[in-house]
């Protein structure tokens, strides 16, 4: 099993070979998945969104109906085509081609306040997700929060699913984002963060006054 994060060709060709992979349109796992994500969502009103690996749209499609703005990314030009098509009509959706962490759109997706990394972290090296960590809460409001999605079962990827979450959490706690939930399914897990301002910030260290 390699380490290294999978190429964006990889996806491609998955796309092109088929049109639905991993069958987000009528698998009962991915369904019930979605629907407990929806109910992860933070309680209130998200105004722009991130979503990290949206592939052909059907997350995409479910998360407009909650948040105001969202712009979701992709490394497969024909996974962002069927995206693009199940969303026509959705003016405040709008879709990116990058490979992450690499390409990840800064500019793009600075000032989000929600940001949804489904199943993709497990697909990238352990320093690439270290990388993609400190690019999304770079990006993201104080008030903001992050959703990462990550299967736990038997995988060939760089990194389990449980070590891929765990990776993505640690480098997060070290920029002051901590989780504040976290559900374990029989084959999947859900964990959301929050920004979580150091308390001592501001303060006076003992002993210094003047």
């Amino acid at each position: 099993m390699s380490k290294e994060t999978w190429r964006p060709d990889v996806f491609e060709n998955l796309f092109q070979k088929r049109h639905d992979p991993w069958d987000f349109e009528n698998s009962l796992y991915e369904q019930k998945k979605l629907a407990r994500v929806l109910e992860c969502l933070p309680a209130r009103p998200v105004s722009f969104a991130l979503e990290l690996g949206c592939a052909i749209g059907v997350s995409t499609l479910a998360l407009a109906q909650y948040c105001k703005r969202i712009v979701s990314v992709d490394a497969s030009e024909t996974a962002l085509h069927k995206a693009r098509n199940r969303c026509e009509g959705l003016g405040h959706v709008t879709f990116i081609k990058a490979f992450l962490p690499e390409d990840y759109p800064v500019l793009a997706a600075s000032g989000c306040d929600f940001v949804l990394i489904s199943e993709i972290l497990y697909f990238l090296s352990a320093c690439d997700i270290q990388r993609l960590a400190v690019r999304v809460t770079q990006s993201l409001t104080e008030t903001g929060c992050i959703l990462i999605v990550n299967w736990t079962g038997p995988t060939d990827t760089p990194c389990t699913g449980d070590q891929a979450s765990e990776c993505f959490i640690q480098a997060c706690r070290d920029l002051q984002w901590e989780p504040d939930l976290s559900v374990r399914e029989s084959s999947y897990r859900i964990d959301r963060l929050s920004y979580v301002p150091n308390s001592q910030e501001g303060e006076s260290e003992p002993g210094a006054e003047s």
